[in-house]
């Protein structure tokens, strides 16, 4: 296991911290000056909330879990920061500063933990899972994406290096949880997905370009607007960041455009191919793309199941994507890698033909 492996093992074996909505509008006012309501967000390893300020001005409150490191929490922050610097036409959230003018903070839980505390602003827009997928949309999410990407390029934190379960190029440390799996067929099915990434993917690995990437660009991350639902409004959820081969983010992201229409490669095809057109992937990097958006099902299977048994009462939200996960790796099993390739890059080598 890579050496910083544990302590991502340990955020998705730690519980989320527990505080009550009323001390956390207690801790908006005492750090922040911020007078208003709470109401819960749901998150996977930290304690999320909004909270409504008296002024009409909302915001996210995050307690972060227990055993995350303050040099990620750093890390997210400074991202943030720098997006909003050089690329400040992007709808990222902000942050918010306490009365002190720092950008975190630490507080105290009741049984003696201590957590970082963070205040961003809330971002107005409707979830692209609530919407009707349309090709424009697919294609300005894979455009928006791509210019986040580009303005995190020249990015460097030393906290970007932290390690994450969530992490498409390091799937093979789950290994030994698809022995796990319950059901024989789909044991079957995962074994064959994880010998093709140690196969075909990881070797290649240390050949492509690297950057700190978003790393969970999906349905629940990207808002639009209620009466424009091809304008993006909001990126959300940088908590899932880290520096990984850039191509696994595109496969990564691609992963949700299988579901919403009759060919599960429409979509794909079409985020894929307006990501490309901004910001091109290599030879290389388009050579396994298909193989990582496979990747990501794979871990989302591996991993909520895994998550789902240790923490029952949060089992909803943690397997949210399981059922689209296995149904796409069924849909995939049926196709060659090459087959597989030329039904994602169609809109790309649409383009190339004279």
């Amino acid at each position: 296991m890579h050496p910083q492996a544990h302590t991502d093992t340990a955020a998705l074996s730690t519980a989320a911290p527990m505080m009550a909505l009323s001390e956390l509008q207690t801790l908006a006012a005492g750090r922040y000056g911020i007078e208003g309501l709470a109401t819960a967000l749901a998150g996977e390893r930290d304690l999320n909330c909004r909270i409504d300020s008296d002024d009409g001005q909302r915001y996210v409150l995050k307690v972060s879990n227990p055993s995350e490191e303050t040099s990620v929490v750093d890390f997210q922050i400074a991202a943030l920061e720098h997006v909003a610097s050089v690329a400040p036409d992007l709808p990222i959230p902000r942050v918010v500063s306490t009365l002190e003018g720092r950008s975190s903070d630490r507080v105290h839980l009741h049984d003696g933990s201590v957590c970082t505390v963070r205040m961003l602003t809330y971002l107005d827009g409707v979830q692209v899972k609530e919407t009707a997928r349309t090709p424009g949309q697919r294609r300005a999410m894979g455009h928006c994406l791509a210019r986040l990407n580009l303005a995190l390029r020249d990015f460097i934190h030393p906290g970007a290096h932290h390690d994450l379960l969530w992490n498409v190029s390091t799937a093979h440390r789950l290994a030994a949880k698809v022995e796990s799996l319950v059901d024989p067929a789909r044991r079957q099915l995962a074994q064959r997905f994880m010998t093709r990434f140690e196969q075909d993917v990881l070797p290649r690995l240390p050949q492509v370009r690297a950057q700190v990437i978003h790393n969970d660009y999906h349905l629940y991350n990207v808002l639009v607007a209620p009466q424009e639902q091809e304008r993006i409004t909001g990126i959300i959820d940088f908590g899932d960041m880290l520096h990984a081969p850039l191509v696994g983010e595109v496969g990564t992201a691609a992963a949700f455009h299988m579901t919403g229409s009759a060919d599960p490669f429409e979509g794909p095809a079409q985020f894929v191919g307006a990501y490309h057109a901004l910001a091109p992937l290599t030879d290389l990097e388009l050579n396994i793309v298909t193989d990582l958006m496979a990747t990501r099902h794979l871990i989302t299977a591996l991993i909520s199941e895994w998550r789902a048994v240790r923490y029952p009462h949060n089992r909803a939200y943690i397997m949210r994507h399981n059922p689209a996960a296995w149904e796409a790796l069924e849909q995939l099993a049926d196709l060659s890698r090459q087959d597989a390739r030329d039904r994602l890059l169609s809109e790309i080598r649409h383009r190339r033909t004279p």
